[in-house]
């Protein structure tokens, strides 16, 4: 780190009377983890000083390796809007590094920066803009979580039905005082279901400000007395949240996917871009959808993508380019939900549209007729397959893919499938009530 931006942030924690700093980071499942310090410690964090234990987090390292290091990104500091202002808590998110100085292979963010790095090499920069989805549900009166919800509202509505609106404000207001450029809010499908969208920015900068979104989401949800969730499925029966990814390459400071002279006025590299996610879809869900429960969500009849296919026109395939073009041209992936880490997320996602590009994988034809509406044997005739029916056959997938291991790396790769083939094992032989209910009496 320069000198001078460390004496700036030094400075500034002083001036707004911070007195406490949380180093913030997050293990392979995108869980966010903090190691939290006095401001008398801020100068030694910022020269990399700072050691923790490593073996305590899921995913990291074995016992007896267990010093890790962590590297603040001094263009995270931030001071938390919703504490005092005197005595102030701000934060840093950092990067892991190893004993000898080495970036640690299992810092999931230093998995996107290697992608990242990998990119660059190639002219290009990702940026990326997500939508988060996320239900508000009351607490009981220990403060756990229940599954009620306070409205009845669906798409776009207003209050009186949206009674989450007000806790939806307040947390727009609190991410504009971080920084962020809030694009739309708005209640979403569900009852109880909310979305807030915010600006695109580079890869990187987007991964941090998911982590920092579903913090303030969650934090400011439980200051009027809510609990927010990111699971994907919380309820049978409605649809679940997603997280759509919208993305886009530029190289020379121009869109690197618009071509107005192209087919439907995209690029070459944006065929070949999603002509890759195509391909490599299958595996990515492991990553972008990595939990049980987010199969639950990638069924037929929820407006959740299922089929691995692309369009210009419609909201049935897994893929959709929206209408802008120029500058804001985009490819939208629609199956990661707001459970996936996102540092692996756009690490895989940017992978294999590199990949597609490196190896000239030509997308298919885009689908332009509503993809619920056709049986198994039309999907067939037209080549259109199906993300995996459970966490199960995408771990499968995963383990057949040698481009997308190769995004999480080794160590990743190797904890995140052993962790969650250990997750669907215990998943699988657990007796439910749906079972109990259909088998009981009947056998």
């Amino acid at each position: 780190m320069k000198p001078e931006v460390k004496q700036e942030i030094l400075k500034k924690a002083k001036d707004l009377d911070v007195q406490f700093i949380r180093l913030q980071f997050t293990d392979i499942f995108g869980v966010m983890k903090n190691v939290a310090i006095t401001r008398d410690q801020l100068e030694k964090a910022l020269d990399g000083e700072l050691m923790f234990d490593g073996s305590s987090i899921e995913g990291f390292v074995r016992i007896e390796e267990s010093d890790m290091y962590l590297k603040p990104d001094p263009d995270t500091f931030a001071v938390f809007p919703w504490r005092p202002q005197e005595g102030a808590v701000a934060r840093l998110i950092c990067d892991i590094y190893n004993p000898d100085g080495t970036p640690f292979s299992g810092c999931p963010r230093n998995t996107l920066k290697k992608v990242i790095a990998e990119a660059k090499e190639m002219g290009y920069t990702m940026n990326v803009g997500p939508e988060a989805e996320f239900f508000l549900f009351h607490t009981d009166q220990n403060g756990k979580p229940t599954l009620e919800t306070h409205d009845k509202a669906g798409y776009f509505d207003l209050t009186p039905v949206d009674q989450g609106e007000n806790a939806r404000r307040d947390m727009v207001l609190t991410l504009q005082q971080l920084g962020f450029e809030i694009e739309a809010s708005h209640h979403e499908v569900a009852p109880g279901q909310h979305e807030i969208d915010f600006k695109y920015d580079d890869a990187l900068t987007t991964a941090d400000n998911i982590l920092t979104f579903k913090y303030v989401v969650r934090t400011l949800a439980q200051r009027h007395g809510l609990h927010a969730t990111f699971m994907a499925k919380p309820i049978m029966g409605i649809n679940g949240s997603g997280m759509h990814c919208n993305q886009s390459l530029f190289k020379d400071g121009k869109n690197a996917f618009y071509d107005p002279n192209g087919e439907l006025e995209l690029s070459e590299d944006a065929h070949y871009y999603i002509g890759g996610l195509v391909k490599h879809a299958r595996a990515m869900a492991a990553i972008t959808n990595p939990t049980i429960n987010s199969y639950k969500r990638l069924v037929p009849g929820y407006e959740a993508p299922v089929y691995v296919a692309w369009s210009a026109r419609n909201r049935s395939p897994l893929i959709r380019i929206p209408a802008r073009r120029g500058v804001g041209t985009r490819v939208e992936m629609r199956n990661p939900d707001p459970s996936t880490n996102p540092y692996l997320a756009i690490a895989v996602m940017l992978k294999a549209g590199l990949d597609g590009i490196k190896n000239k994988i030509e997308a298919p034809k885009p689908v332009n007729q509503n993809i619920y509406e056709m049986n198994a044997a039309q999907r067939a005739e037209v080549g259109i397959d199906s993300l995996p029916g459970s966490l199960e056959e995408a771990l499968v997938e995963l383990k057949g893919n040698t481009i997308i291991q190769s995004a999480l790396g080794e160590h990743i790769y190797r904890r995140f499938v052993d962790a969650k083939q250990l997750e669907w094992d215990k998943y699988r032989i657990q007796v439910t009530n749906w079972e109990l209910e259909n088998y009981l009496t009947m056998f």
